[in-house]
């Protein structure tokens, strides 16, 4: 039995057993669910799993997070559910059914944008350096800093100027299942060094285009122009190509695809890109950014930073605050910076300190602090997950007092007009991406940002978090009011253990699987059965209780576990040829029927019979009779 035996099976219960899993799969730190209904999910027995440390439901997948060790996890799940994981696309795939329109469109801008943060957030703190440096220091020439002020600007402008549109139409081309390269061609061609550039194109006189940067054909003329960081354009084009490459494998013979393909779909695309998706596209990405900083700049900014503070963390939870990726970008290429992403990072800073505050409220419970100092410290660096899904959506009251606190913050940025050069780390370091004018005003923000929420989910915790256990008040009176353990006699104490089905035993290291012959699960013994009654051993508590009937684990009332796994790969068999009679949680007493078992059927179906009692919990086992046993029979195993 592995590590993550119990809560992996007591998980699949909670999610609604296996028939309620669409799919499954796993990330860094989660499990992955596509659940049938998601309601049927009872998020209050998962998060109360050691092994969960909070759940959360987005784009369509209910999510479990487990930590570090969550492929150890998905392994002991996916043996234990007898279902075969997916990959993290096909889940994706399969969550989308989950999903409303406008949820599955923000979806696909996620998973466009995904790749690419790394190298924006790299980009953007290059940029803030660099802001910083031409500030702060007079750069002469010949000089150290002055050097690195120029070098820095290689990368600084191959991820936003170049990078951009190259890394957007590679992406989409990688999402869709078409040519990666092709995409990679097509975002050149939106940059090339022969089309004006796009920060030029406003300084270019009516009389200059013709003839050195305009296509003429005869019949009809088109501008050069280049599309350096442009987001709208580079999408439309993107996508354009995708479904051009789909059209046309579908209707060219396969002989011909690896030449025709390539070639109509790029040509076509590329024609498309710049006689008419790209003029489009940069009047949409001006009309968008016109709006937004209409709202940030404008005479309701206010009432805009406070809406957009409040809300941004709701955002969070439904997806769609990955569109702000594309309008900050689209911002600094018309605008020269973003107001945006200031309140993003505000935002992100006052979710970390109201975890900061439920540590300071759970300050005696140890289990807590090992999720809140960890989440609390991702989430001022700009990682929220672990802090809002983990912690405060969980106590819901830290949440809202974030939220509040980054109104706040968010109010005091537009106010004053606050305004990024990039985007960068979306957290306390973030600080070095905003121009230097605007540091000391957003420094005020930020300790706005860090202090409210502390002193407000403080202030509320105090009412509903003991501050001996760290746990909920309504919690531990519910605690108080469950059942009791059940109290076991004497003599079920010290009862010997008894054969749990008639058949021949033999000594464990004979079963043909190596799992259980290896007793790397424990010690134990098989019997072979010629009877199709399973029975209880000694009296105790069902632990496990597979969705399939094949196999039973049994907490005794001496403290000693046992697992009866009922032949090899049954797991396969989808729970036919067996008649459960207990199920998790139950209390049994010694000779107690587990299940009933059609053991001709499983013979029939090619599956051993050969049944392994396994002592899971490490006590050695000394087979003292071998041969015909019955069932209920004693004195046949000596334990040490």
């Amino acid at each position: 039995m592995g590590k993550f035996h119990d809560d992996a099976a007591k998980l699949l219960e909670y999610v609604g057993g296996k028939e309620n899993i669409n799919a499954v799969t796993h990330c860094v730190t989660r499990m992955r669910f596509v659940l049938a209904d998601p309601k049927k999910a009872d998020i209050k027995k998962i998060e109360a799993l050691p092994s969960a440390k909070g759940t959360f439901t987005q784009a369509g997948q209910f999510q479990v997070i487990i930590g570090n060790e969550v492929a150890d996890f998905y392994k002991e799940f996916t043996d234990i559910a007898g279902i075969e994981g997916v990959s993290k696309d096909a889940a994706k795939n399969a969550a989308k059914d989950n999903q409303t329109p406008l949820q599955k469109v923000m979806s696909n801008i996620a998973e466009i944008f995904a790749p690419l943060i790394p190298a924006i957030i790299c980009g953007g703190l290059i940029l803030g350096f660099r802001n910083i440096l031409e500030t702060a220091v007079v750069l002469q020439d010949g000089t150290f800093l002055a050097g690195l002020d120029k070098f820095l600007w290689i990368i600084g402008e191959a991820v936003f100027h170049t990078g951009i549109p190259v890394g957007i139409c590679w992406s989409v081309q990688r999402k869709m299942g078409g040519t990666p390269m092709l995409g990679i061609v097509l975002g050149l061609t939106l940059i090339s060094g022969q089309l004006v550039n796009a920060y030029g194109v406003a300084g270019m006189a009516a009389d200059a285009w013709a003839p050195n940067y305009v296509w003429n054909f005869g019949f009809a003329s088109f501008r050069m122009i280049g599309y350096q960081a442009q987001v709208i354009p580079a999408i439309l084009a993107a996508f354009t190509l995708a479904y051009l490459e789909r059209f046309f494998k579908k209707i060219v013979p396969q002989v011909l695809q690896m030449i025709l393909v390539p070639f109509c779909s790029l040509l076509l695309a590329v024609m498309a890109a710049h006689f008419i998706l790209g003029p489009i596209g940069w009047q949409i990405g001006e009309w968008v950014s016109a709006f937004v900083m209409a709202g940030i700049s404008g005479n309701f900014r206010v009432l805009f930073g406070a809406l957009f503070g409040f809300f941004y963390a709701p955002l969070v939870i439904t997806g769609l605050h990955h569109m702000s990726n594309a309008i900050d970008l689209q911002l600094i290429n018309s605008t020269g910076g973003t107001m945006l992403w200031p309140m993003i990072a505000l935002s992100n800073i006052a979710q970390g300190s109201a975890v900061a505050g439920m540590a300071y409220l759970q300050k005696k419970n140890a289990k807590a602090q090992e999720v809140n100092y960890p989440s609390m410290i991702s989430c001022w660096l700009g990682v929220t997950e672990p802090a809002m899904f983990g912690i405060n959506l969980k106590y819901q009251f830290p949440f809202y007092c974030a939220m509040i606190g980054s109104c706040l913050a968010a109010i005091i940025s537009t106010l004053f007009g606050v305004t990024a050069a990039s985007i960068g780390v979306g957290g306390l370091p973030g600080i070095i991406s905003i121009f230097p004018q605007y540091m000391l005003i957003f420094a005020v923000a930020m300790l706005v940002a860090l202090v409210v929420p502390f002193v407000l989910t403080v202030m509320i915790g105090r009412g509903k978090i003991n501050p001996e256990t760290g746990e909920l008040y309504s919690e531990e009176a519910e605690e108080e009011e469950a059942p009791a353990a059940p109290a076991f006699t004497e003599a079920q104490m010290n009862e010997s253990f008894e054969a749990p089905v008639s058949g021949r035993v033999m000594p464990v290291s004979e079963v043909e699987d190596q799992v259980f012959a290896s007793k790397a699960m424990g010690d134990g013994i098989a019997i072979d059965p010629s009877e199709g009654k399973i029975y209880a051993p000694f009296s105790g508590e069902i632990t496990v209780a597979f969705p399939t009937g094949h196999a039973y684990g049994i907490k005794a009332a001496n403290g000693k576990e046992v697992l009866i796994h009922i032949g090899m790969d049954t797991v396969e068999l989808d729970g036919k040829g067996f008649t459960p009679h207990v199920k998790q949680g139950d209390i049994v007493k010694q000779g107690d029927l587990l299940t009933d078992v059609d053991l001709d059927y499983i013979r029939s179906q090619g599956k051993p019979v050969v049944t392994p009692v396994i002592f899971t919990d490490g006590t050695a086992v000394e087979l003292v009779k071998s041969g015909a046993v019955n069932a209920k029979e004693t004195d046949i195993i000596k334990l040490g």
